[in-house]
């Protein structure tokens, strides 16, 4: 079933991926020209440049994956390095987790002290934030440890052997602590998504009646409101994959393999096209680069 569809496979595989490292790029790029330009760089910047290189490291790490499926590349490059995998896989789970947070304190309006005093710093937090995420991912990877790495090397051994046909499961102590890893950040992710969303439709509820201008406003929470939802089935979606890649087993080539291969790529790519779409410094960026590219190929032609 494999060989059948590894044309299309491969194809949607690098589609996800050149958009993934566009997205990404992008959001570096600009953000770094802007650093240079004023010399300093404001904390949503600085924690959306960790987010995009920590996310172009995994499109890369997908790659070599899902080359090793094809037989177009060692297995090896993946399976030795499963560990820092992880630890990449972690890092960006918490960053986006913290963006969440990040756009909740910000936009949303709760009469509340601890949410009044976040506001008020959450723009001052964010370096210790991307700190605590380096060393609370470095801490649970190390805590899986040699044992944690060589039952993830089998397991995703037996993804690439031509002669292995189901996946090892993963003991209940090393899996305990890897689902730990990934559930503590989607948390406070949903946390934080579910107070900005009832921020947003309580005020959208209290301006039902208001016409002229604040339509516009109305209009800019709704499109808030579908971004953060996107950004909620997205996070929990990759967190459902990692899930059932690692508790069940797959035979290869089936469905539900194919499924997790695709989900797996869509996560870091997608996410962070809607962060482009969504920034109007970023979008203003993408189309100037569009036109260039555009300017370019009429001259050339």
């Amino acid at each position: 079933m494999l060989e059948g569809h590894t044309f299309f496979l491969f194809l949607v595989m690098m589609v996800q991926m050149l958009t993934g490292i566009l997205a990404n790029g992008l959001i570096i790029v600009v953000n770094t020209i802007d650093m240079v330009t004023r010399r300093r760089m404001i904390p949503l910047d600085l924690l959306l440049s960790c987010l995009a290189t920590s996310r172009i490291i995994l499109q890369f790490c997908i790659l070599f994956a899902q080359l090793g499926i094809f037989s177009l590349a060692k297995h090896s490059i993946f399976t030795d390095n499963i560990t820092f995998v992880f630890f990449i896989n972690e890092l960006g789970l918490w960053f986006a987790t913290w963006l969440g947070v990040f756009y909740c304190a910000k936009i949303a309006t709760i009469p509340h002290p601890f949410f009044l005093w976040l506001k008020m710093r959450i723009s001052r937090l964010i370096p210790w934030l991307i700190l605590g995420s380096v060393l609370y991912a470095t801490f649970i990877t190390v805590v899986l440890g040699r044992e944690a790495s060589t039952i993830s090397k089998q397991n995703f051994v037996s993804f690439f052997s031509k002669n292995s046909t189901q996946v090892k499961l993963i003991p209940a102590m090393p899996l305990s602590i890897f689902l730990l890893g990934l559930t503590l950040p989607l948390l406070i992710f949903i946390v934080a998504v579910l107070l900005l969303i009832f921020s947003l439709c309580s005020h959208s509820w209290k301006m039902r009646t208001v016409r002229g201008t604040r339509e516009l406003c109305k209009h800019g929470h709704i499109s808030a409101m579908f971004s953060i939802l996107s950004f909620l089935i997205l996070y929990f979606s990759h967190y459902m994959v990692a899930l059932v890649v690692s508790t069940q087993g797959f035979y290869l080539g089936s469905t539900a393999f194919l499924f997790c291969g695709l989900m797996i790529g869509i996560y870091p790519s997608l996410h962070s096209a809607i962060l482009v779409l969504g920034n109007p410094k970023l979008k203003q960026n993408a189309k100037m680069f569009i036109v260039h590219c555009k300017c370019c190929h009429c001259v050339r032609a």
